[in-house]
């Protein structure tokens, strides 16, 4: 059983792998569009990280 369960899930990574590389109509993938808005996504988290711990510090804060 063990050696059929890894086979499904081999042939699972390889279809999305597959999903993921190929190319549309113009010429994109969607691991190409990933990779051109992760740097964006990365600002978004780290703005989103600052809000969250300020927004922390100022509810457990016993002076404000």
């Amino acid at each position: 059983m063990g050696l059929f369960k890894t086979a499904l899930i081999g042939a699972a990574v390889y279809g999305a792998v597959k999903y993921i590389t190929k190319k549309d109509v113009n010429g994109r993938s969607i691991a190409d569009d990933i990779k051109e808005k992760a740097p964006e996504w990365l600002e978004k988290a780290k703005g989103l990280k600052e809000e969250v711990v300020s927004e922390y510090k100022t509810r457990t804060s016993p002076y404000v």
